[in-house]
């Protein structure tokens, strides 16, 4: 057989439930071997897709599919600049195809391949929300019937919802919401649920950097009493420094990450002890390449991952996020968004949850494969979702 090639490398734009995504697919000349990376970001498919198509490609042709290390490190430094949320996707897409060629190739799933498994399934949790105590309680109890035992309970979305606002003349639009009126009814809704369900449930809370950092410390210590199983995103980025007064103060669980693009980002919290999950969206840090070292740069440090799994991530990058679930020992939860049956047939292939459980296909690679011609009757949008655009109730511009 001739040398093992890339081919081709283009970028696959589909939207089956209206949320943008993003699928690299990697030709080789070996007939019938490909492999489907994930590398969206849905805010800005069009520049992930550019970077691919563009630039990406003409570097990759006729390389080695298998030096997935190589590549990695050539292609994140190819523009010099590097580390950003855009050039970060497009070399996860590419990554994460060469992983599922690997496997395919080796004709094992990829987790054999990162030492095998650990367990057979991994555990999730679900997102439940209501606009009162009563309604987060009876849609936590549905999915409880279900099996599920890890619940994040939200009270109105991301800041909460139904506040009365004091705005001045010609406030401009946004997403408002009133912060003091969203830290009073957090604790609230815990001390309700911890009251109606026992501590036998997991439960988790998304401040979603929502705060100014002095609220978040206040907030993660009124929260200690209910037992979370962590308290996510309780600063921004920019405010990290933050992290080590929570710290001192209370023994609320913190999960941090999804936002990070860059070692600097999670090098400290990790090193110092500062968090409890790292929850980074993996190919928003360039792929499995860096995320199976960050996890074991992690479990150095006892802490667990949780990597980010909404529902604005394909099927192909939720399966990665499994098989280094699997294969990581200091595994800690999956967050969870079911799949559709528009996106189960755009995607075959797609991991299923039984009783609070995911699994694998256990096909070789990834699992995961894309229907062009299903995927197609389905394209993305450029508008921006209104939660990116939050103001609190004078009209400032605040992180989303």
């Amino acid at each position: 057989m001739s040398q093992l090639q890339i081919r081709d490398v283009r970028t696959i734009l589909t939207a089956p439930d209206g949320v943008n995504l993003v699928v690299v697919k990697i030709e080789t000349n070996e007939p019938g071997l490909y492999g489907l990376g994930c590398a969206t970001f849905t805010q800005r498919h069009l520049a992930v897709a550019t970077a691919v198509d563009q630039y990406l490609k003409p570097f990759l042709i006729g390389k080695d599919p298998l030096r997935i290390e190589d590549i990695w490190q050539t292609s994140m430094v190819s523009a010099y600049w590097r580390n950003g949320p855009v050039l970060n996707n497009a070399v996860s897409g590419v990554d994460m195809a060469l992983w599922d060629i690997k496997g395919k190739l080796a004709n094992m799933p990829v987790y054999e391949m990162l030492g095998g498994k650990l367990r057979e399934a991994a555990v999730v949790y679900r997102h439940t929300d209501g606009r009162d105590e009563q309604e987060v309680e009876e849609n936590v109890r549905k999915y409880i019937d279900q099996g599920y035992r890890i619940l994040r309970c939200q009270m109105g979305g991301y800041g909460g919802k139904g506040h009365k606002f004091h705005s001045p003349e010609n406030a401009q639009q946004g997403s408002y919401f009133d912060p003091d009126a969203y830290t009073r009814s957090v604790p609230r809704l815990f001390e309700h649920l911890r009251s109606k369900l026992g501590n036998e449930i997991e439960l988790l809370h998304d401040i979603h950097e929502r705060l100014v950092p002095i609220e978040a410390v206040r907030l993660a210590k009124q929260l200690e009493p209910y037992r979370l199983f962590f308290l996510e995103d309780a600063l921004p980025p920019e405010q990290l420094n933050w992290f080590r007064q929570i710290r001192s103060q209370c023994a609320t669980p913190l999960a941090m990450g999804e936002l990070f693009v860059h070692s600097a980002e999670w090098m400290p919290l990790v090193t110092e002890r500062l968090i409890d999950f790292i929850r980074c969206h993996i190919s928003a840090i360039g792929g499995m390449t860096p995320a199976k070292k960050l996890a074991t740069l992690c479990e150095a440090f006892g802490i667990r991952t949780a990597w980010h799994g909404p529902n604005d991530i394909s099927p192909v990058g939720q399966a990665a996020n499994i098989h280094l679930d699997l294969s990581n020992p200091n595994f800690g939860v999956q967050e969870w968004s079911e799949f559709s049956d528009k996106m189960r047939e755009v995607f075959p292939g797609c991991p299923v949850v039984r009783n609070g459980y995911v699994y694998l296909n256990e096909k070789p690679g990834l699992g995961v494969d894309l229907d062009e011609s299903k995927a197609s009757l389905y394209p993305c949008h450029n508008r921006l979702p209104e939660w990116t655009l939050s103001r609190i109730p004078d009209g400032s511009p605040v992180r989303p």
